[in-house]
């Protein structure tokens, strides 16, 4: 097994969509105060500080050990940039510290895991290898995989795999997690969903979705993402820039509806008899959401699922 401090030359990273969304961030030569919430491999925040002046600053977040290792030593040339380990779902804790009160030129959300923690062997991520059942960006963090599947009640567990991974067969398979405890690794898991429901023909694994489900369960990220981005929208500053880039339906659904609400007339209750919300404070700069070429697919496969919606703040 792999050491829990991977060797950051291991470290594989490709940066999904970096035109696209540094075109969005429109950040060229500027001295205004950028976020990278999620610094995964520096991909992104690399190409911001290759942009902004030397008075601009890059603030960016992670909760990984292994990212924040490579990407710092990717990062050493730049003086004006500030690394946190710490989630981002404190944003505005963070910004307090540091005696920002306004986000004044973008923010950048690149959701989901990164390619290292879902090909990293000892992270548990994957069905394709086996190990055990971790799935926690943060690896300070006590509760992981293993603590769901093994003691998560039956009713918890359809929820779960229903409503984060949109599991059509999440009865059969909560019922047999139960009746096979305890699950150690990651292909003793996938075995148990592969031989719980039907053999039906698919593109992809029969444990994928399940997986995906106990991924944002252990890392919060639906929710996370959902108060932070309102965070977000709150300490941006006039002009300012959001990129979100998403990975699948329900982060996609959750950037979407809240990059509506914000860029909607009123926020207000529809029974409100008058309006206090102050009207639309967003504008959309994409109506549709920018997908990856056909060429970057071909370069990186799992591309192909990404979806970049991009807003201003107008007021």
């Amino acid at each position: 097994m792999e050491n829990k401090n991977k060797n950051t030359t291991d470290f594989v990273h490709y940066t999904v969509m970096k035109n696209e969304v540094i075109d969005g961030l429109n950040c060229y030569n500027s001295d205004k105060i950028y976020i990278d919430c999620t610094l995964g491999g520096g991909g992104h925040s690399e190409e911001i500080l290759k942009r902004i002046s030397p008075k601009g600053k890059l603030i960016s977040f992670d909760v990984d050990d292994d990212a924040i290792n490579f990407a710092s030593k990717r990062l050493e040339k730049y003086k004006n940039v500030i690394i946190i380990k710490g989630s981002y779902s404190d944003i505005d804790i963070y910004l307090k510290k540091l005696g920002i009160e306004k986000i004044t030129g973008g923010v950048i959300f690149d959701l989901g895991a990164s390619y290292h923690q879902l090909t990293c062997q000892n992270r548990g991520f994957s069905f394709m290898k086996d190990a055990p059942l971790d799935m926690r960006f943060n690896q300070d963090q006590d509760f992981c995989a293993w603590d769901i599947v093994n003691k998560y009640k039956e009713a918890e567990l359809v929820k779960i795999f229903s409503e984060l991974g949109e599991e059509r067969f999440s009865k059969r398979i909560a019922k047999a997690i139960v009746q096979n405890r305890p699950i150690n690794t990651t292909l003793e898991l996938a075995d148990l969903i592969k031989n719980s429901t039907p053999n039906i023909k698919s593109k992809i694994h029969p444990a994928t979705r399940v997986f995906q489900a106990l991924r944002i369960e252990v890392n919060h990220e639906l929710l996370n993402f959902e108060n932070t981005l309102k965070k977000v929208i709150e300490l941006s500053d006039v002009g300012a820039i959001i990129c979100l880039l998403s990975f699948h339906s329900l982060e996609d659904r959750l950037a979407k509806r809240t990059l509506k609400l914000y860029s909607s007339q009123c926020r207000c209750d529809k029974n409100a008899i008058k309006c206090t919300c102050g009207g639309k404070i967003l504008e959309l700069v994409n109506k549709k959401p920018i997908m990856a070429t056909n060429e970057e697919i071909k370069i990186n496969p799992p591309s192909r699922s990404a979806k970049l919606r991009i807003a201003r703040k107008i007021k």
